[in-house]
């Protein structure tokens, strides 16, 4: 297949690149670089041992896209992962995740469908979910409200894919909720690299294990499990990248509209986490608890049965494999992909 992908040097991009690459798919990228360096996609063909095509660019640009598209069309399929995904900064600039995020998706599939490009599947996020009327989550449960605005623009834009999909049947759209991706490839040579100081937890807690951030701020141990700290779904990214690979495998099917989770199964607290990298670093890691963060709900894990049985996947790496390939990355990486900030 030709395989167009948005956002496709990111952290999940890069490694559902490499996968895609491994797989035999030739792969057309896209990716404004704002979270993310070229040097993963280097890194990619290296391990890949092929090439990509890859532009810099915004997708939400339509004249510089539809010259994109033009020029590459057609595409098998697409994969959307161009989006902010930080949960604690979607609080703090809204606006900033409504125009990115929605706005981009709009240009997206008005430049695809002007191409007959309709078969995508996106890069949704278990946050849609909200506050879950129970755990383990199943696709089936309700989507009454997010808990905060990067949520809200995951299920904005599930709602277009649908409403597009039952407008237009020739399009086959696969939206992929999935928990929280941690870990990295297993050579090291790529891995999450954020901008900054990290929003997410495991990279953070690896800067704080490699000695870049002093303490790591533990958001509540009040919540209601096991150890008062919230509990999550983390999956390994390879076991994701895998994920995206089956679904693009499916649309092949012709599937219409179809929604899966793409999760272990099993939730871990955030202590449990640290004690889990801690192990397979051999490090420490200084925490300090703080007030609980608005937004964050107390637990969320998936019933990945679905996309077992309707894609064949599974996840086959646990919190051992996902601790251990983290720090393989951020120790041969300390600085990720670029050179130490002044004044480290």
């Amino acid at each position: 297949m030709k395989v167009f992908v948005t956002g496709g040097a990111g952290y999940i991009g890069s490694h559902t690149v490499l996968e895609l690459l491994k797989a035999g798919h030739d792969v057309v990228v896209v990716d404004n670089l704002c979270n993310s360096s070229e040097e993963s996609l280097k890194r990619v063909t290296r391990l890949a041992g092929r090439d990509i095509v890859f532009y810099n660019a915004d997708i939400r640009d339509e004249k510089k896209l539809e010259e994109i598209v033009s020029k590459e069309a057609p595409f098998d399929a697409t994969i959307h992962f161009a989006a902010l995904k930080a949960v604690g900064e979607s609080v703090s600039i809204p606006l900033k995740y409504y125009e990115n995020n929605v706005g981009g998706t709009f240009t997206l599939l008005k430049v695809l469908a002007a191409h007959n490009c309709k078969n995508i599947v996106f890069s949704s996020s278990a946050t849609v979910y909200g506050q879950p009327q129970s755990v383990p989550i199943r696709e089936d449960f309700p989507t009454p409200g997010c808990t905060n605005p990067y949520g809200w623009t995951k299920l904005m834009m599930e709602q277009v894919f649908r409403d597009v999909q039952k407008a237009d049947g020739e399009w086959n759209t696969i939206l992929l909720r999935y928990f929280n991706p941690i870990g990295a490839h297993e050579s090291g040579e790529i891995g999450e690299d954020p901008a900054g100081i990290p929003n997410n937890l495991l990279p953070y807690v690896a800067q704080v294990a490699i000695g870049r951030l002093k303490e790591l701020s533990v958001f509540g141990d009040d919540y209601p499990t096991v150890d008062g700290t919230g509990v999550r779904d983390y999956i390994h990214v390879v076991d994701l990248a895998l994920g995206h690979l089956r679904a693009i495998e499916k649309l092949v099917e012709k599937p219409g509209f179809k929604i899966y989770n793409l999760g272990t199964g099993n939730g871990y607290s955030v202590l449990q986490i640290i004690k889990a990298f801690e192990e397979a670093s051999s490090r420490k890691v200084p925490y300090a608890i703080k007030p609980r963060r608005e937004g964050d709900i107390a637990e969320c894990w998936a019933d990945p049965a679905l996309a077992a049985n309707e894609l064949g996947w599974k996840a086959e790496r646990g919190i051992k494999e996902m601790c251990r390939d983290l720090w393989n990355w951020q120790s041969k990486n300390p600085y990720g992909f670029g050179k130490p900030p002044a004044g480290e």
